[in-house]
């Protein structure tokens, strides 16, 4: 990581260590049947360990069980969490804000994971969140129209809102259609573009002489919710921390804006970083709705899912059954068991799946049906939920308002 001094804005280096992972906001690949190394990405990123101590400290000051995606190191690494903390033990407010770019009329089950522990820690610390759609960004990184990108961005939300956001508690909004209602927010977009170069976007981002000028300017758009004045119906223009939750390939947007917020007389935002859901062929590359046979999508039937874990999902185990009871199976490369971390709660059951696929007592088969079983109750209970959300809910969801919450 570089740092240009008379700015002060790092320019990290695209991340690309010696087993040759390539982690950015558009690009995922490990060369490791394993996935991407993240001690190496903390290293690398400058983050700090979710540890024992702050998984402690969480359960000491919300006096509720740490949540299982913090148990088990989905997600792994943060910046500053102590000071969200710190600020909750005083009494003092704080926001989360998570986003999702939509790039398909449907989430696919990787997606959850952010909107999941973000639920959980707005019910656990009672604040509000903001949940931003990127459908600018898509329209300028892929072959989307604009209006395709917009409508995807509100079939989005109604997955979102699924998950169980408390209506009171929640703003979602889509940047084509809040940043040019909303003059706070464009200011303040245009303070963060005022405090980083073209020298210094082009060596956080990677971004060449070719690339056209909205992706040149679109990180600000990314970085601008941690700012709470871009919110004034929400906030009152009060200066008020933030909490990120997201995927770790989204981190250069805020270590960039970690460096700004104190030169504009803001708080650097908190971040919560998660591991990559993995595509089903195997932990080398994270989930993607763009290609079909990779993804479980939250519209899939449950013969869909069936088939899908079926037929692609990457086995750890042996290639025959008497290999396999001898040798046992590697669930560090085996995608259903890495699946059941994220989604099977029970701790004790998940480790007798361990133990005994390991061991080679438990088959390929069987826990790949185990899967099957845990994760088709989860999308049936989604699609219920989302059928119920008519285009009036989703209205109230995405009309700028004052939360329920004074400042």
């Amino acid at each position: 990581m570089t740092t240009n001094v008379a700015n002060g804005v790092n320019e990290p280096e695209k991340i690309e260590n010696d087993a040759e992972d390539i982690v950015d906001p558009w690009t995922v690949v490990s060369s490791s049947d394993k996935g991407v190394d993240y001690d190496k990405l903390i290293k690398r990123f400058g983050s700090s360990q979710i540890d024992q101590e702050l998984k402690d400290r969480f359960e000491k000051v919300t006096g509720k069980p740490v949540h299982h995606l913090l148990r088990r190191g989905i997600f792994f690494s943060h910046r500053d969490m102590h000071s969200i903390l710190n600020q909750y033990e005083a009494g003092k407010p704080f926001y989360l804000y998570t986003g999702r770019g939509p790039s398909s009329n449907s989430m696919h089950l990787g997606h959850l994971i952010p909107f999941i522990l973000c639920k959980w820690l707005q019910d656990v610390f009672d604040v509000p969140i903001v949940i931003q759609l990127t459908d600018d960004e898509k329209c300028l990184w892929r072959d989307i129209k604009l209006e395709e990108a917009n409508k995807m961005a509100y079939e989005n939300a109604k997955d979102i809102i699924a998950v169980g956001f408390d209506l009171n508690k929640t703003f979602i909004f889509s940047d084509l259609d809040y940043v040019g209602q909303c003059p706070e927010f464009y200011r303040n977009m245009i303070r963060i573009q005022k405090c980083v170069t073209f020298n210094q976007v082009k060596g956080i981002f990677g971004f060449g002489d070719s690339d056209v000028i909205g992706k040149i300017s679109f990180p600000a758009v990314q970085a601008a919710p941690a700012l709470s004045t871009s919110f004034p119906d929400i906030f009152a223009g009060k200066k008020i921390p933030c909490l990120i939750p997201c995927a770790i390939d989204q981190d250069p947007y805020f270590r960039m804006m970690r460096d700004v917020a104190p030169r504009i007389g803001f708080q650097k935002p908190a971040l919560l970083h998660s591991t990559f859901f993995p595509a089903l062929q195997g932990a080398k590359t994270k989930m993607s709705a763009s290609d079909p046979n990779t993804t479980i999508f939250l519209t899939d039937t449950p013969k869909q899912l069936k088939n899908k874990i079926n037929k692609h999902a990457f086995s750890g185990g042996q290639t025959t059954v008497e290999e396999h009871r001898e040798r046992g199976g590697n669930c560090d490369v085996d995608i259903s068991y890495q699946y059941l971390t994220f989604f099977l709660e029970d701790d004790d059951q998940l480790e007798k799946i361990k133990k005994d696929y390991t061991s080679g007592a438990l088959l390929t088969g069987e826990l790949k049906k185990i899967l099957i079983d845990t994760v088709t109750p989860i999308l049936q209970t989604h699609q219920e939920r989302r059928a119920k959300i008519t285009d009036e809910v989703l209205k109230e969801y995405m009309t700028p308002r004052k939360l329920g919450y004074n400042y």
